[in-house]
């Protein structure tokens, strides 16, 4: 038995010391990424951009006023839409509309559903108001920064490329809980983005992002409309897929969108976080398998147990933690951000790695108060 502990643990640290060499690689290759040198930005075609909406929510306000607020040169147009013209989303839209009335903004307020994903439902409704032919598309919960628009669109018209995402890293809502809001922004920043950046600058994966989708009217004509997707959960990822599937390439420029955390309990984390980690389990079970080397600071947690925390051990264990800190640190000076302090490190990646065992099993998701159940192919159903 003691010799079964003894492998078990040092097979456990063996895991952790990749989760470290992990962390540190993901720190290196988003440094190459925000330091890429791009061209300045030069074309300025007219751009709609479209906000579907959906209640209130926090920090509603300042997130959508970053796109009034905008420095783009060419013609801007802003379509919001929601399902119900009585969504309180709508009178902060209309607050913001009397702010800045040399903004050309519309609302779309339209019951209709077309499938069981309720926000293509209403970008499918939003899209005929839409009068320009690049289309930009970014979730309600997402602040912009000043040239984001115009880097997007520059990188979109590149040659070949059909569709344009952007990073984006987690920020803590005002007025929640900032132990659990912080925590969620923490595993955005620190455990989401530093993965998506690896995996794209490897050429591992070609992620497409709600935080924004810019892409040309003729290509969402060419994927089948904004109702190709009406019933898939992970529509943003689905869109970038079936650009892809038509020859056009994915670009993502070199920044970063703000991204609200606004969970209020451990059960609303969770909740919420189960929701996308099941979603990749079922539409990559491969990667999401894979993602196991992530997490190496419980591996060395549980390693060191099992070694009786030997002298060994414990050199894995602080090698461990200082790379996860070092990540946590080169993340925060190139995206100026921070979304939770050092000390909470180790409970975010305890946290993500019970997210994530309990991802490997079960079907249902929660998703804006409802159950639905995700199928092989990504389409949901209500359950």
């Amino acid at each position: 038995m003691v010799l079964a502990f003894t492998i078990l643990g040092w097979t456990f640290c063996a895991i952790a010391m990749i989760g470290a060499g992990y962390a540190l690689l993901s720190a290196l290759l988003a440094q190459r990424f925000m330091h890429r040198a791009a061209p300045a930005p030069t074309h300025h075609p007219a751009v709609t951009i479209l906000k579907p909406l959906h209640q209130d929510e926090p920090d509603l306000a300042r997130n959508l006023e970053t796109v009034f607020n905008h420095a783009y040169p060419g013609a801007v147009q802003i379509v919001f839409g929601a399902h119900d013209a009585g969504d309180p989303a709508l009178s902060i839209v209309r607050a913001l509309q009397a702010k800045y009335p040399q903004t050309d903004s519309v609302i779309v307020a339209d019951a209709a559903y077309h499938g069981a994903n309720a926000k293509v439902s209403n970008l499918i409704n939003m899209l005929g108001a839409a009068r320009h032919d690049v289309l930009v598309l970014s979730d309600s919960d997402i602040a912009v920064k000043q040239g984001w628009l115009a880097q997007v669109v520059e990188a979109l018209h590149r040659p070949k490329v059909g569709v344009v995402t952007c990073f984006y890293t987690g920020q803590p809502a005002q007025g929640t809980n900032r132990l659990w809001s912080g925590l969620a922004a923490m595993g955005t920043s620190y455990g989401f983005l530093p993965n998506a950046i690896l995996g794209f600058s490897l050429g591992l994966a070609a992620p497409c992002f709600g935080s924004t989708i810019a892409l040309r009217r003729q290509t969402l004509e060419e994927i089948g409309g904004f109702n190709a997707f009406a019933d898939l959960l992970a529509d943003d990822y689905e869109i970038g897929r079936a650009v892809r599937d038509r020859g056009y390439e994915l670009a993502i420029p070199a920044l970063g969108v703000g991204h609200t955390a606004a969970e209020n309990s451990l059960w609303d984390l969770v909740r919420h976080e189960l929701r996308w980690t099941r979603t990749i389990r079922l539409v990559n079970p491969a990667g999401h398998v894979g993602s196991i080397v992530t997490h190496g600071l419980p591996f060395a947690l549980m390693g060191a147990v099992l070694l009786g925390f030997t002298p060994g051990a414990l050199a894995v264990l602080a090698l461990v933690l200082a790379a996860r800190l070092a990540l946590k640190w080169r993340i925060d000076g190139l995206f100026g951000t921070n979304a939770g302090p050092f000390w909470l490190l180790p409970a975010r990646d305890l946290l993500s790695f019970a997210v994530f065992l309990a991802s490997l099993f079960g079907e249902t998701v929660h998703w804006r108060g409802s159950h639905f159940t995700v199928q092989r192919c990504g389409a949901i159903s209500s359950g």
